[in-house]
């Protein structure tokens, strides 16, 4: 006896495992860890489909404190927070970890600044973060499988093609939930 909801086996599609079963998701999650950089960020970045876009929040701990601009170096914080292509989080090289994620998630080939992968920059208060926001340049579906970073320096919106927001700080891959 097989048993069915909303459409999928209960038993062979249980959270998505099987890969000949498209899946559309409504809900999403990415747990965010720190790098070799900044090794105690931990948080959650949530994704949900709502009437016209998605819902995204974020909530993350152990950032960096803010260093204003100085000697030519750019500013820590707030910080560049996007959707990149790839869902790998794979620390790779120490000193620019996480190249393996990809660049941003651009999937319409807009100029940065307008991407879908673009996010608001996180402001930090004492190493933490909490921010939620609307977009419509996306499904939920859309980004299962992705990865989300969290960047040492803020995003300027203008630099092609990732708006100079410096080195990777923590990285989640974005999961389907049920």
């Amino acid at each position: 006896m097989t048993f069915y909801y909303n459409g999928y086996d209960c038993f062979n599609n249980y959270y998505g495992w099987r890969k000949d079963v498209n899946v559309q998701y409504s809900k999403a999650v990415a747990y965010l860890s720190g790098g070799p950089l900044v090794p105690n960020i931990r948080g959650m970045v949530t994704f949900i489909d709502v009437p016209g876009g998605v819902e995204v929040a974020v909530e993350v701990n152990g950032l960096p404190p803010y260093k204003p601009a100085m000697g030519g170096n750019p500013p820590v914080g707030p910080h560049g927070f996007h959707i990149h292509e790839k869902g790998n989080c794979e620390v790779g090289n120490p000193s620019d970890p996480f190249m393996a994620a990809g660049g941003h998630w651009n999937p319409t080939n807009q100029p940065h600044g307008n991407h879908a992968g673009d996010f608001p920059v996180l402001f930090s208060n004492n190493g933490y973060a909490r921010m939620s926001f609307f977009t419509n340049k996306f499904k939920v579906s859309d980004i299962i499988g992705k990865a989300v970073i969290i960047h040492e320096n803020p995003d300027d919106y203008r630099t092609q093609p990732a708006g100079a927001s410096g080195k990777k700080l923590a990285c989640g891959v974005i999961q389907g939930m049920m």
